[in-house]
């Protein structure tokens, strides 16, 4: 099991560390939720992480079945729901553990930010890439 946690320690969380895929993800959504050029993120099903401490401030912006979960006190980005509620996508900084799986691909690269030059060899896919 790999612990996560918000930057203000107010939530705490664990995942099985049996990730499916991981990416790093150029779309307009993930820039502006992240702040950042591309969140990287690592996808599991949903039944696989635990909030430990600190559910009642967590902060959900969106729907049950597809959403952003952050920590409501500092903001932080801790996973997405996607995928009609059945999987989380990780926000791999918000992992204190080193997780056994790395981001393998870029994807929405067709929508990255154009001051950001991508320099590693991993491959790229202007949208969704199920692979």
């Amino acid at each position: 099991m790999l612990n996560g946690r918000c930057e203000c320690g107010a939530v705490r969380y664990r995942v099985a560390d049996e990730f499916l895929y991981a990416s790093n993800c150029h779309c307009s959504r993930c820039r502006a939720a992240t702040g950042s050029a591309f969140k990287p993120f690592a996808g599991i099903e949903s039944g696989k992480l635990e909030v430990l401490e600190g559910g009642d401030s967590l902060l959900v912006h969106g729907e049950e079945t597809l959403n952003d979960t952050r920590c409501a006190k500092c903001g932080s980005l801790l996973y997405s729901v996607v995928r009609d509620g059945e999987y989380v996508h990780v926000a791999l900084g918000s992992l204190v553990d080193e997780p056994g799986m790395r981001p393998t691909k870029h994807i929405f690269v067709g929508s990255k930010a154009p001051w950001f030059e991508i320099t590693d060899d991993l491959p790229q896919f202007d949208g969704h890439a199920t692979a």
